[in-house]
């Protein structure tokens, strides 16, 4: 197994009291595998992704329990300096806001060309060379001759694309791309999308792809984990997810989904908002939006039932999965 989360727990200290970002989460992906981590904001996804590679704010964050394998090796027992030498060299991130990721100061190749310095000791005029091939690698046209130029220079789908060739740069085995297509239009999101799969199959890497919308990842995810709450709620191959969902939320995220031939009818929404993490609901944390809620649901946390009816290894955590697997 590539990486391997194992009841995570992650909060926050504010002056209103402790924020419970992360509450037992658990997952796993394995190399040339594809992860997609589905939940509206606030549901735990990004903050979790921040654990796995070291970079969460502590303070005001802090992980309270659980244990994070990285080619069995728990990363949270490891030193500063060695959690830096797997960053960028093992795993990278990709992160949803190129413009702000990249230096404005500084010539993308002099911010590709970085990494080679720094962890392959590569002389300037050596690590210029592997920034062009980088570029090029992820069709940036005309890379030898804009390599100079800065990132308000280019467009967010190219921005978007050098952020990928820095997370590829010291080809890592595992990368976590967080929401990689927000304010892409949608034939950019796409090829950023078929971009992202076509080099994860080249170098055979470990894929998470964060995200809260599940039509992007119909084409490029293996299995799907779905969060609310800090809390996985749903975890399925993606095949069984789209056919049958067996939780009421992911049913939710998925009739949100407009559709073709629903020209002129008004767009579903999940009632209400997110739970306030100072202060999650009692029982199932989804209960006070739940069209299938009732007194259990309210008093009892639901654990991550395994959904017998499915041909394949699947878990809902909801009391009541068999009638959301067929409703």
């Amino acid at each position: 197994m590539l990486l391997e989360v194992r009841d995570l727990h992650v909060e926050f200290h504010t002056r209103d009291g402790v924020a419970k970002a992360v509450n037992g989460v658990n997952y796993s992906v394995d190399a040339g595998e594809t992860l997609a981590v589905l939940g509206e904001s606030g549901s735990g996804k990004s903050v979790t992704a921040q654990a796995v590679m070291g970079i969460l704010d502590m303070p005001p964050g802090k992980i309270t329990g659980g244990e994070i394998l990285f080619q069995g090796q728990d990363l949270l027992t490891l030193k500063e300096d060695e959690r830096r030498k797997i960053r960028g060299a093992k795993m990278a991130m990709i992160f949803q806001d190129a413009l702000s990721s990249l230096n404005p100061v500084l010539s993308v190749g002099d911010q590709l060309g970085e990494m080679f310095e720094v962890h392959r000791g590569m002389s300037r005029k050596d690590a210029r060379a592997r920034a062009v091939e980088l570029m090029d690698r992820v069709r940036i046209p005309a890379a030898k001759e804009r390599v100079g130029q800065y990132p308000h220079q280019f467009s967010g789908g190219m921005r978007q694309r050098i952020m990928i060739a820095m997370a590829l740069a010291l080809e890592p085995e595992l990368i976590i791309a967080d929401e990689p297509t927000t304010a892409l239009d949608v034939t950019v999101q796409a090829q950023v999308m078929d971009l992202l799969a076509e080099l994860q199959r080249e170098l055979d890497m470990g894929l998470i792809l964060i995200t809260h919308d599940l039509g992007v990842v119909a084409d490029v995810a293996d299995k799907i984990a779905v969060m609310y709450a800090g809390k996985i709620v749903e975890q399925a191959p993606v095949h069984e997810i789209y056919k049958a969902p067996a939780h009421p939320y992911t049913r939710g995220l998925l009739d949100s989904i407009p559709r073709l031939d629903q020209k002129g009818q008004e767009l579903y929404a999940i009632k209400g908002l997110p739970p306030n993490l100072l202060a999650i609901p009692s029982g199932c944390s989804f209960n006070p939006r739940c069209p299938l809620a009732r007194d259990r649901c309210r008093v009892d946390v639901p654990p991550l039932y395994e959904v017998t009816e499915s041909p394949v290894p699947r878990t809902s955590a909801c009391h009541y999965w068999k009638e959301c697997l067929h409703g």
